[in-house]
């Protein structure tokens, strides 16, 4: 039995092949079985009859792999935004940080404000969101 299955959806898989119609078998968080649908695309071919505690009919819908975001500006943000909206709405899974050469962590003891008053100015960051929203440990 699936914890997730994921019935009829155009999956897109991230590797440059072509779209194709599957379903998809969850377990446990991960994906255990992926299979195509056949030429007429009819129930009989994938799992729709499996077991499964959810079922997530995707016909219509395209179902990929998470995103990940190379330049983000969530260095501050990471710290009060546990969802880092609005890019999770957007199917991003992975960001990275840091990457326009400064980030918060490491900090040294005492250079905080001084930190924040550069990314005010760099990255037009407001101060104040992020004098309230970082937790310095």
């Amino acid at each position: 039995m699936f914890d997730l299955k994921i019935v009829g959806g155009t999956v897109v898989d991230g590797t440059g092949a072509q779209r194709y119609r599957a379903d998809i078998g969850v377990k446990d968080g991960t994906i255990v079985d992926v299979v195509r649908r056949g030429s007429n695309n009819s129930a009989m071919d994938g799992l729709e009859t499996a077991d499964a505690a959810e079922t997530i009919y995707a016909t219509g819908q395209l179902v990929a792999p998470g995103f990940v975001d190379i330049h983000t500006h969530y260095d501050g943000q990471l710290s009060w935004d546990g969802l880092l909206e609005p890019s999770s709405g957007h199917g991003v899974t992975t960001v990275v940080t840091g990457n326009c050469g400064v980030g918060f962590a490491p900090v040294r003891p005492g250079r905080e404000d001084w930190l924040i008053t550069l990314m005010e100015g760099v990255e037009d960051i407001p101060g104040t969101a992020l004098t309230e929203g970082i937790t310095w440990g």
